[in-house]
């Protein structure tokens, strides 16, 4: 191959590595901006606000309006009061109170001004042995399970890559975990890249 065609190639790797991550993050935006402009369609056409300024984004407006307002109602007296309403209604109610109580706590977890999970990345041989793995401590284990087995377990979020909203829920003996003095947010990008960023990368 000529140092020109080496030339080129070189200038068309670095060009994807511009552009591809660009286009994606742009292609991201407007497919949420356009999801959430779906949500209006309901409204009468004098009601919708594309009728009288035609702009795309108006669903991320309103949604974050719907949420800045939603806060200041629940932190506030009466606001507490309709909150606790509402969450005892529902946990009568079978299937919705695993479902709304689930998502409630994942939530309180992620974005949770005293939530600590998730803030503690270790790295642990799993599934085998030999083989490691990045997982995030969420807790520590109570109850029955400490009874039964007899060990001090910690509660881990094991993520797949490259999609980390999934994955397993395991529980390990605290001698069998190594705390690694690394990010959660560093360590997300090691996990969603499958390893490409490696850790003296991602800063």
């Amino acid at each position: 191959m000529s140092d020109k065609s080496k030339q080129l190639k070189n200038y068309f790797l670095a060009g994807i590595l511009v552009t591809v991550p660009v286009v994606i993050t742009i292609w991201v935006i407007f497919l949420f901006i356009g999801w959430t402009d779906n949500f209006l369609d309901f409204l009468p056409p004098r009601f919708h606000p594309h009728t009288y300024i035609p702009i795309p984004g108006w669903g991320v407006i309103i949604a974050a309006i719907l949420i800045l307002g939603s806060g200041m109602v629940a932190t506030n007296f009466f606001g507490k009061k309709i909150l606790n309403f509402w969450g005892h209604q529902v946990e009568k109610i079978p299937l919705i109170r695993s479902i709304y109580g689930s998502v409630r706590q994942l939530v309180e977890s992620l974005f949770g001004q005293t939530g600590k999970n998730f803030q503690r990345v270790v790295l642990i041989e799993f599934p085998r042995p030999g083989i490691y793995a990045i997982a995030f401590i969420t807790g520590t284990t109570k109850g029955e399970i400490v009874t039964k087995t007899g060990k001090n377990l910690i509660n881990l979020f094991l993520p797949t890559a490259p999609n980390p909203t999934s994955g397993f829920f395991i529980m390990l003996p605290e001698d069998e975990i190594t705390e690694l003095d690394i990010s959660v947010e560093d360590a997300f990008k090691m996990i969603i890249s499958g390893g490409i960023l490696s850790e003296d990368k991602v800063h």
